[in-house]
């Protein structure tokens, strides 16, 4: 699959923003996102402010991520959304199919120091069609009332031993982070499973290690559901967004910890679809959204680590119910022990053969 990065369709961006005739200034727009937790960060640091300063009313809307619902919008030329947060495969195979816009990245602002934003974003989150904000974090959890004196799972091979750790376990209905996980699991190094899972063989191992705890998974789909799921006693532990599991603790008490063995990190980011009916002032909202202060803003709501670097140092300001947020990003090095990179390459390759394989073996 060929992958377009930011410097074949930058001058193409430029022109394409350059040349659209004039219309009138939009009075709101359409921002879809994850829901819960995540979109409060996204309204309090990003949406408030960029309303207060432009009159431009943002409309959010909650999906469950994929390019469906936006390829169907664009070749139905019916588009209603005008900026999508998304994962970064889904970014890439948009960019490379058509249905996101080529973005002017040169005109992204500065840090507070001057630095461009070509070399303030992290290696890696800035593409053409696409502009990252957050670097966020698939993690499981467990009530810790459940586990005294430490007793609880410690890694990703504790979460597949149901005869040690019992109960039911709470996954993402999606191949993506259970087939990593299940190679993990099954003594795969970190470096080593995006190499092994490219085989079928590699395949083979992984489904046979989710098959020895597939009685016991309740799937989840969106993802406010895993911290609601431990805090009725659904499930014993569960795989969950980072930022969520925090939110659980920081604002509603709960007794829940992060394991950060094994984490699956990857970033999230804004693009346009093709056709987006406010582009211009989707572009602009992507803009202001994405500078050193407001990305630093939303980890005071979240944690989610800013793509800027320039944002890292103002997060350590930050605490929530008393939590200083520093040691709860993603990126922090006590943090990275076992991490895996999601490979945005791989599922841009992979993603639908395995998707199909991963729903026949659910329905068996």
């Amino acid at each position: 699959m060929k992958t377009r990065f930011l410097k074949t369709t930058a001058l193409a961006a430029v022109l394409a923003f350059a040349t659209v005739p004039a219309v009138q200034a939009a009075d709101a727009i359409t921002a879809v996102s994850w829901g819960g937790a995540y979109t409060k960060s996204q309204i309090e640091a990003y949406h408030k402010p960029f309303e207060a300063k432009t009159g431009i009313k943002i409309n959010s809307q909650d999906y469950n991520g994929g390019l469906a619902e936006v390829r169907a919008q664009v070749e139905a030329g019916n588009v209603t959304w005008d900026v999508v947060d998304m994962e970064l495969s889904d970014a890439v195979r948009g960019c490379d199919e058509g249905i996101l816009e080529p973005l002017p990245l040169s005109d992204l602002p500065a840090a507070p120091d001057g630095t461009a934003a070509a070399d303030d974003f992290i290696a890696g989150t800035l593409h053409d069609c696409a502009v990252a904000t957050i670097v966020w974090s698939t993690i499981f959890s467990y009530d810790e009332e459940k586990y005294p004196g430490g007793s609880g799972p410690k890694t990703v091979a504790d979460f597949f031993d149901t005869a040690k750790f019992p109960g039911k376990r709470g996954l993402r209905k999606s191949p993506k982070v259970n087939l990593e996980w299940a190679l993990l699991a099954d003594g795969v190094a970190a470096d080593k499973v995006y190499e092994i899972l490219a085989t079928d063989a590699g395949v083979e191992r992984a489904f046979a290690k989710l098959d020895t705890i597939k009685d016991d998974v309740i799937w989840w789909e969106a993802g406010a559901q895993p911290p609601q799921m431990l805090a009725d006693g659904e499930v014993a532990m569960t795989s969950a967004y980072n930022g969520r599991v925090f939110n659980a603790v920081a604002t509603e008490d709960k007794p829940f910890n992060i394991v950060w063995d094994g984490q699956v990190w990857d970033i999230d980011l804004w693009g346009i679809p093709t056709g987006a009916p406010n582009k211009d002032a989707a572009w602009d909202f992507i803009k202001f959204s994405t500078d050193t202060q407001r990305l630093a803003d939303q980890a005071s709501w979240i944690s989610y680590g800013p793509a800027r670097k320039s944002s890292a140092p103002l997060v350590g300001k930050h605490a929530v119910a008393g939590i200083p947020m520093g040691p709860h990003m993603p990126t922090a090095p006590e943090n990275f022990t076992n991490a895996i990179q999601n490979d945005f390459a791989f599922w841009a390759d992979y993603q639908d053969e395995l998707t199909v394989r991963f729903n026949t073996w659910l329905a068996k």
